[in-house]
């Protein structure tokens, strides 16, 4: 497995990262052998960088990772997780965060974890986006979400921190540019790139113009999720956790962009899932890809992936078309 740099946090970490989330799933839904048997698999494959969170299952993917990282005694990878402000519980902000790291660590049975990030998405105002943002202002006046961050690394809680780049793209580029983040959990896939580069006036999707840009002038760490675009990349069959994120995504509307893109990308490059992994690698900006397993053939399909390397530059060139006719 390739390693990255991390930013400017000097740590280098695999460019694969083991995925805990619910999407995915099998952290959360499989049984306790073949969560042993994936964990163990990735770890020997090179993975060292496993991203939880506690909305992932309710707890119940902090809570396997617990165990199943107390029974690996020859490698420590790093670990994510992360804080999901409620909204409606924002008059001490601080307060809330210091309590669901005590939670997730418990989960964890950890002490601390490598990375800590701020689950929420971000825009000027609350409750504005698909899933409910998090404003600005919340996030960067005092005794706001910076501040709350930073005083979980004063106590040791952390080592870094970091935000998830979702919501409205000029209200993430301003919290970046504050330089008071690490890393940032940034959507990026074959449908949707516009995070690293200007699109077509044809293309179709949420804009996130400007984020990779930003996180580049303050060396943060770009971790890439959503590769698959909730699976739809992956495979037309459907398990109910799909989840939209953006604006423009409906499921229908991301599998008929998935069908237009793969067409014009042709056979050749692996199975879909894998060419759309082999997408994000060809972007060497990104510290890491962040990928979600429903079983384990999907670890060996992206292990595989990861061995073919990156999608050629006269392969990605073929997508310039479909994005200006906006997929159609």
């Amino acid at each position: 497995m390739k390693m990255r740099r991390f930013g400017r946090t000097g740590l280098q970490v695999s460019q694969v990262v083991f995925g805990a989330g619910f999407v995915g799933g099998i952290i959360v839904l499989a049984d306790d052998d073949t969560r042993r048997r994936v964990l163990r698999r990735a770890l020997d494959a090179g993975i060292n960088w496993i991203d939880t969170a506690p909305l992932y299952g309710q707890g119940r993917s902090e809570e396997a990772l617990g165990w199943l990282l107390a029974e690996v005694n020859d490698t420590k990878p790093y670990l994510s997780t992360k804080v999901r402000l409620d909204l409606a519980k924002l008059s001490d902000i601080p307060g809330e965060i210091e309590r669901s790291v005590h939670e997730s660590l418990k989960r964890l049975k950890r002490d601390s974890v490598d990375l800590l990030q701020l689950h929420n998405q971000i825009g000027a105002k609350t409750g504005s986006g698909v899933l409910g943002a998090i404003s600005l202002d919340d996030v960067l006046k005092k005794d706001g979400v910076a501040d709350g961050l930073e005083r979980m690394r004063g106590q040791g809680l952390t080592r870094f921190v970091g935000l998830t780049a979702l919501g409205e793209a000029p209200a993430i580029v301003r919290a970046i540019d504050t330089g008071r983040f690490d890393s940032a959990q940034v959507y990026y896939n074959l449908l949707n790139p516009s995070a690293a580069r200007k699109m077509p006036a044809g293309w179709s999707g949420h804009d996130f113009a400007g984020v990779c840009a930003a996180c580049k002038r303050h060396d943060v760490a770009m971790m890439n999720i959503r590769v698959f675009a909730s699976g739809v990349l992956a495979t037309d069959e459907r398990h109910g956790r799909e989840i939209a994120l953006t604006e423009n995504s409906a499921l229908e509307a991301e599998t008929k962009r998935a069908h237009a893109a793969l067409a014009a990308l042709g056979s050749g490059h692996g199975t879909r899932a894998q060419t759309a992994l082999r997408f994000s690698l060809a972007n060497p900006d990104l510290a890491c890809v962040v990928i979600g397993l429903g079983e384990p053939l999907h670890l060996e399909e992206a292990i595989a992936a990861e061995a073919m390397g990156p999608l050629p530059a006269e392969a990605i060139a073929k997508l310039e078309a479909v994005y200006a006719r906006g997929f159609a």
